[in-house]
């Protein structure tokens, strides 16, 4: 997979530039691959707390908008990060770079894991474990959510309608059950018509 060249030509969604950036390929490579390595039930909210808090080499603003624009490329959300993140600082080397950081010790890792689990999965102490992992990873979404929240006051639609989308979303997803490409389908294409309109005026 590549990244088309024009990601790494977007300007940011403000003027604030990151404090610092990956000084090699290296540091990308072992930065996502500490990041994958805490990542149990979801690297999102280490990623966040990684990129933009700890290294600074994006802006909440631009952890927000790179997110976005993963979520609408094929494959996990994360990876396709992994893959603009070091296109933008190093090009085609720098994506491999991170890609290589993001999977090569994680895939051994689960396919230890998932021996073991094969052979002891029917103990009540590794379900219990694992009903427990569930819920701290949720926990961590939930509480990436809420830090980067402050970013919908700066984008298009604004705080009070990007809180509306997103009690919707909710609401159809997890309450009434709605299939998600359906939900993608209506509601985020009135999310980005909204949105467009806003930019035009």
């Amino acid at each position: 997979m590549t990244t088309p060249t024009s990601l790494r030509s977007c300007p940011p969604v403000n003027d604030d530039a990151p404090a610092s950036a990956p000084r090699s390929l290296s540091d990308l490579f072992f930065t996502f691959n500490r990041m994958s390595l805490q990542g149990f039930g979801g690297v999102l909210a280490i990623a966040q707390r990684e990129l933009v808090e700890r290294k600074q080499w994006m802006t909440r603003e631009q952890f927000v908008e790179t997110l976005s624009l993963s979520q609408v490329l094929p494959g996990p959300n994360v990876v396709n990060m992994s893959l603009m993140i070091g296109d933008r600082h190093f090009g085609l080397r720098g994506a491999f770079a991170a890609l290589a950081g993001m999977l090569a010790v994680p895939l051994v890792v689960v396919l230890v894991l998932t021996a073991l689990y094969a052979e002891f999965s029917g103990h009540a102490m590794v379900r219990g474990a694992l009903r427990g992992m569930g819920a701290v990873a949720a926990g961590l979404v939930i509480a990436t959510a809420l830090k980067l929240l402050p970013t919908l006051k700066k984008s298009a639609m604004g705080l009070p309608l990007g809180l509306a989308f997103a009690t919707l979303t909710f609401g159809a997803i997890a309450v009434l059950r709605w299939p998600l490409a359906w939900v993608l389908l209506g509601l985020g294409a009135i999310a980005v018509a909204t949105a467009w309109h806003r930019l035009g005026r």
